[in-house]
């Protein structure tokens, strides 16, 4: 399984991202998927979770009703839209992949990680 992020760069405090995440080596099917953020000298943090085949979401309060995640089962590609973005918001930002069907907000939970992409925004 590869996972590969795109969509981040640099913005301004109050404005918006959306990352990509595009899987190949197998289907998303039966799934979960996962975005964590990471800041030097920090813990990986969970951001938002999606159960693939359900759609069921799950949010971390620091982004909940700012942040949008989804998925376009065709494009086997999972979204992170990003809203109101904070210089807080930024970090490397990863997306997971577990076997089975019910996000997790704990990293070792995940088999599969991307290899980031950054995300930063500026005051």
């Amino acid at each position: 399984v590869q996972l590969v992020e795109s969509g981040g760069g640099l913005v301004q405090a109050g404005g918006s991202l959306r990352l990509s995440c595009v899987a190949s080596g197998r289907a998303f099917s039966g799934s979960a998927m996962g975005w964590f953020r990471q800041t030097p000298g920090k813990e990986r943090e969970f951001v938002a979770g999606l159960g693939w085949s359900t759609g069921y979401t799950y949010y971390a309060d620091s982004v909940k009703g700012r942040f949008t995640v989804s998925r376009d089962k065709a494009e086997n590609t999972v979204y992170l839209e990003m809203n109101s973005l904070k210089p807080d918001d930024t970090a490397l930002y990863y997306c997971a992949m577990r076997s089975t069907v019910v996000p997790s907000t704990t990293p070792g939970e995940y088999d599969y990680w991307g290899q980031g992409t950054q995300v930063t925004v500026s005051s």
